[in-house]
């Protein structure tokens, strides 16, 4: 079957984001070219090259961005694509750099690209709890970690980007036994499977988008977490009254700031918020709308172009 290869043309300071916006789109896996990535394992004193092309570690600052689109599809999808990348240029334009953000897009193999797609992926491990596994990779967990299961061809969320690693390295130091979680924007629902798998009692788990709201059911049921989750189609959480020890929002930072007075009423006296998706321009504005909500923020990670921030709510 044929299908639309897309990309994008920007910076490695850029990539990350672009990279989120095709996300949206896209159900079949987003891919980022980019040279400082090759440096960085060169330099990585656990890899070994026999050779190495001296042209694929030559830093030049630029990076492609990928996905694929169906032919049915992909000019509305490439329309919708290059209308958040101008917003986005407009919105960060005066803090980083995204470079031309030119497009192109070619007709392309879609079995081809699903099976490279797939070896890219590994078992990943996340703090020292958690491991990442794609349904059709092969992994024996060692004594005291938890595998979750992805079906990742289906939704955004794989462990892989800055901004869920981080969420899941925070939920690992402060979870307890029969905490009751709560995850807004939840994608591909892995934050509130391993929270389940980590000893929650349940998790809530809410998405605006029903595919994301799909694959969250399915990596769901892949786990054997069903029974402990309820991931609802919503805004964010009108549909439930649950109240959490914990509550996960891995979104962007502008929507973070328009839900600050929101999302802090679904979490428990002495609660822990964990937010992520915040670049740094707005990370003091996104510290100001949960504080002013009562909320201290007691920890923040920085990986990449992106921030973490964890609130404790104090009686």
């Amino acid at each position: 079957m044929k299908v639309i290869e897309f990309t994008v043309h920007t910076t490695t300071e850029g990539s990350e984001l672009v990279a989120d916006v095709l996300w949206q789109h896209t159900t079949g896996g987003v891919a980022i070219l980019d040279a400082a990535d090759a440096i960085a394992l060169q330099k990585d004193k656990r890899v070994f090259w026999d050779y190495i092309d001296e042209s694929a570690v030559k830093d030049t600052g630029e990076a492609l961005v990928k996905c694929y689109f169906s032919v049915e599809t992909a000019a509305e999808d490439m329309r919708a694509v290059r209308e958040e990348l101008d917003e986005m240029r407009e919105r960060g334009g005066g803090y980083l750099s995204f470079g031309t953000l030119e497009t192109s897009q070619r007709e392309a193999e879609s079995d081809e690209w699903a099976e490279i797609w797939k070896k890219h992926f590994r078992p990943l491990h996340i703090g020292s709890r958690i491991v990442v596994r794609p349904v059709w990779v092969d992994y024996t967990p060692a004594a005291g970690e938890e595998v979750v299961l992805l079906d990742s061809n289906m939704a955004f969320g794989t462990g892989e980007h800055e901004t869920t690693s981080m969420c899941l390295e925070l939920l690992q130091t402060v979870l307890k036994e029969g905490d009751a979680v709560i995850d807004v924007g939840c994608g591909s629902g892995i934050l509130g499977i391993s929270a389940v798998k980590l000893g929650a009692r349940f998790a809530v788990m809410t998405d605006i988008d029903g595919i994301a709201v799909e694959s969250a059911q399915h990596n769901a049921q892949l786990n054997g977490v069903a029974e402990q989750t309820q991931v609802v189609l919503t805004d964010l959480l009108g549909q439930t009254d649950t109240k959490g020890e914990i509550v996960l929002a891995n979104i962007t930072a502008d929507i973070l700031c328009r839900l600050a007075p929101s999302i802090p009423q679904y979490l428990k006296e002495d609660g822990t918020l964990i937010l992520s998706g915040i670049i740094e321009p707005k990370l003091e504005q996104v510290k100001a709308a949960y504080g002013a909500q009562g909320l201290t923020c007691e920890t923040q990670l920085h990986r990449g172009e992106w921030f973490a921030l964890l609130f404790s709510r104090k009686k």
